[in-house]
């Protein structure tokens, strides 16, 4: 009985003393050079290294919760996700809940692309009504006028990896994506078959937000994310899988 005892009592010594993961939400829609997905988990890629890294310094291990987009808000609102990265204030209208931003980390380029090169200059607000390609869920300030007014109309897809595939077959003749994605993309594409960037729709610096709760070690999250992105750390990942420097943050 003393073993036994004695078992559980080094048992929940151990459970004590070990640190709660600290929970990060991954889009479902994101692709690489975002996220590699494999049997539902992250494996690799720009946000995966980020977070990856941040739970190491910060001493935690790191638990992903991937889940449709429009779901994320409400999980962090529940309580079940501790860590949101790769997201704009502007993105999120009546965020409810106790919340601390952190500095900008990352600029989002979206770009409307073609699969075939205009024969003039493209500018969106003046594009006749058709479909544009776009990502189920994924707020466009700078297009959402135009479908509000029914001048452009949204044809959605699960991720933006699925966008450019329609826009390959033809589906439409223009698609909205992130611009390290289509790099990505036109890679596995030949030559002459390869996407053409028309036109930059926005530029949005990004960063994580992170639930205020005593469980959760908030400032040593942001001031890691802080020590990341001036040690350069967070351009070395973008470089890793892009080849490229991440692009400077827009003026405010």
């Amino acid at each position: 009985m003393r073993v036994v005892l004695g078992a559980l009592w080094m048992i929940t010594t151990a459970s004590l003393a070990a640190p709660a993961p600290l929970r990060f939400s991954v889009s479902d829609s994101w692709a690489m050079p975002m996220v590699q997905l494999d049997n539902g988990q992250p494996t690799q890629g720009i946000l995966y290294d980020l977070m990856s890294s941040l739970a190491t310094q910060v001493g935690h291990p790191a638990e992903f919760h991937v889940l449709a987009r429009a779901r994320i808000s409400s999980a962090m609102e529940h309580g079940d996700i501790d860590v949101r990265c790769y997201v704009a204030q502007s993105w999120i209208e009546n965020m409810s809940g106790d919340y601390t931003w952190s500095v900008p980390l990352l600029v989002q380029r979206n770009l409307l692309v073609a699969a075939h090169v205009p024969a003039q200059t493209v500018q969106v607000d003046k594009l006749a009504p058709q479909l544009i390609g776009t990502v189920l869920n994924y707020r466009y300030t700078t297009l959402d006028p135009l479908f509000a007014k029914g001048q452009l109309i949204r044809d959605d897809a699960r991720s933006e990896e699925q966008v450019l595939h329609k826009l390959v077959a033809g589906r439409f003749q223009y698609a909205v994506t992130n611009e390290w994605t289509l790099d990505r993309f036109n890679q596995s594409l030949p030559t002459g078959r390869r996407l053409h960037k028309v036109a930059v729709i926005e530029e949005q610096s990004l960063g994580c937000t992170v639930r205020n709760d005593p469980n959760v070690p908030v400032q040593r999250i942001l001031r890691t994310l802080l020590r990341m992105k001036m040690s350069g750390e967070i351009d070395d990942i973008i470089r890793l899988y892009t080849g490229e420097t991440a692009p400077s943050a827009p003026p405010d």
